[in-house]
């Protein structure tokens, strides 16, 4: 019997490469241009709003990204478009067109046109000479003022093809029936089309599609099953990326904006996790929609579940996730909205970073419009979001809820009465070693509300009673907030569980309720 060498070490060979390749597929890593990101969302209205016509100059735009310069913002994601464009697209109407508003915002971006400026293409490369990544964030359906027909914001193609609605023909002026429906060709080529006029005229490194602007794209009822079509548009969109990259010189990632949950994300349609799998994107925004900050996004989910496709697909890299955080808060849906400030950024960043986050995402936090004030807003940029600023920094942890999409709610904790107790869960990241812990309980309008007496437990253990709280930094729906100071030593990493006992009085409407950590500064 013959031994055939060559054909042994082919199958060695073979053997050899497969293991490499599934040891990679196992311990495949994000790419690190995806890693430690600290990412802030520019609209197409911040900009144009919050200056004066005589800023619509090149040094004003340098200026504009020069702010971010030498701080800890890596990522800038610039959007350029609602419906209009902000700049003379060949592919859409451009936001001056068939107007004649004098609003500082389609007078401004005209006058930059006119000046031939594109501050998209000035701010692309301004951010490479100041080495901060630039991006161009797509908005998928953005709806505002679609209850207005005739508002200069709406592009001919919404406003003449009602047809194209998700209510096709909608009478009533809620503006959910208002969005686009992605089942229709045309509505599908409108999009796509933007989407090659962007690749064409700008040299980028990412682009974020963000389908939570606004988060309605079929027809109701059939999201899921109609899922199919933003599928192979996400497939197309990676196709015309990959040539790209050939032309540039150099990898073009995708994002998507998505809903807080991987499953809540795929009922809804855009199914993020088909997406990883088709290798369609790189990195995964799961955020809020609009009404308050998220504290509670289940990053572990994220990673858990991307995680396992990298594994089982043969991707080389793993999909990024970089959690989104709202400029205000509501504690319950039609409740009311109030600022976040750094101490609830604070805790909203030790709550992701615990599950497994590695980049932080801003919407909403722009120079001129964000809710910490001109001040506080460069210590963010200066200080950034890393541990050693985080852990050692006063952070609050309040109850929300999931705000998914418009008029679709998760995990409402709140308003409550303790007839004889409420309960609540917050997540707080990881705890402190030494420090103060404080819950605060909020109470509404109501007779009897300056008497009322509560007790109140952390995990099982009671807590103490100190005083009254200041109201000032919470809802405006809080007429007075009871302090209880915790033991530190029965909070636990990640989420805690607050029992709250009506003991005399009658029993009050709780409408906040937080976690506030001191720790002590090393």
């Amino acid at each position: 019997m013959k031994i055939n060498f060559f054909n042994i070490a082919i199958v060695l060979f073979a053997t050899l490469l497969s293991l490499f390749f599934a040891t990679n597929k196992l311990n495949a890593e994000v790419p690190k241009s995806l890693d430690g990101m600290f990412i802030i969302n520019e609209d197409a209205w911040n900009f144009f709003t919050s200056r004066t016509p005589e800023q619509m100059t090149l040094k004003d735009l340098h200026a504009f990204v020069d702010q971010y310069a030498e701080t800890k913002i890596t990522h800038l994601f610039l959007n350029p478009n609602a419906q209009k464009t902000r700049f003379q697209s060949q592919t859409r109407d451009a936001l001056w067109h068939d107007t004649d508003s004098k609003e500082r915002l389609p007078q401004n971006a005209k006058l930059l046109h006119e000046r031939g400026l594109d501050p998209y293409k000035i701010w692309i490369e301004r951010c490479r000479e100041k080495k901060i990544s630039p991006w161009i964030s797509m908005r998928m359906n953005d709806i505002h003022y679609v209850d207005q027909i005739d508002h200069f914001y709406h592009s001919n193609f919404w406003r003449n093809n009602p047809s194209f609605w998700r209510i096709p023909n909608d009478k009533s002026g809620h503006w959910i029936n208002r969005a686009l429906n992605y089942v229709y060709p045309e509505v599908q080529e409108h999009q796509m089309s933007f989407v090659r006029e962007l690749f064409e005229r700008y040299d980028f490194d990412g682009l974020e599609l963000d389908w939570m602007r606004s988060g309605w794209h079929f027809t109701p009822g059939k999201e899921k099953e109609e899922s199919v079509i933003l599928n192979r548009f996400m497939q197309n969109v990676r196709k015309i990326a990959r040539e790209w990259e050939k032309k540039r010189g150099h990898t073009i990632y995708i994002a998507v904006r998505t809903p807080y949950d991987p499953d809540v994300a795929t009922t809804h349609g855009m199914n993020a996790l088909q997406w990883a799998r088709e290798g369609s994107i790189d990195l995964v925004i799961p955020t809020p929609y609009f009404m308050t900050s998220d504290f509670d996004i289940p990053v572990e989910r994220w990673r858990e579940q991307l995680d396992a496709i990298t594994s089982s697909s043969g991707h080389s890299a793993n999909i990024a996730v970089a959690p989104g955080m709202e400029r205000h808060m509501q504690a319950w849906p039609g409740g009311k909205q109030t600022p976040c400030d750094l101490a609830t950024l604070y805790g909203f960043v030790a709550s992701v970073r615990f599950r497994g986050a590695r980049n932080i995402y801003l919407f909403n936090w722009m120079d001129n419009n964000n809710p910490v004030g001109k001040e506080k807003y460069r210590t963010l940029l200066e200080k950034g979001v890393d541990d050693d600023v985080v852990l050692q920094s006063v952070r609050r942890h309040p109850v929300c809820y999931h705000d998914i999409i418009p008029d679709v709610n998760n995990h409402v904790q709140l308003p409550q009465t303790p007839n004889p107790e409420a309960k609540f869960t917050v997540p707080i990241g990881l705890k402190p070693e030494s420090g103060k812990l404080w819950l605060i309980v909020g109470l509404g309008n109501g007779e009897g509300v300056k008497e009322t007496v509560c007790s109140a437990t952390l995990n099982g253990t009671k807590t103490n009673v100190t005083t009254d709280a200041d109201i000032t930094p919470l809802s405006k729906d809080v007429a007075r907030a009871l302090c209880f100071d915790c033991p530190l030593t029965v909070a636990q990493n990640d989420v805690n569980t607050i029992t709250v006992r009506l003991e005399s009085g009658i029993a009050p409407r709780i409408v906040w309720v937080e976690l506030k950590i001191e720790p002590n500064r090393k």
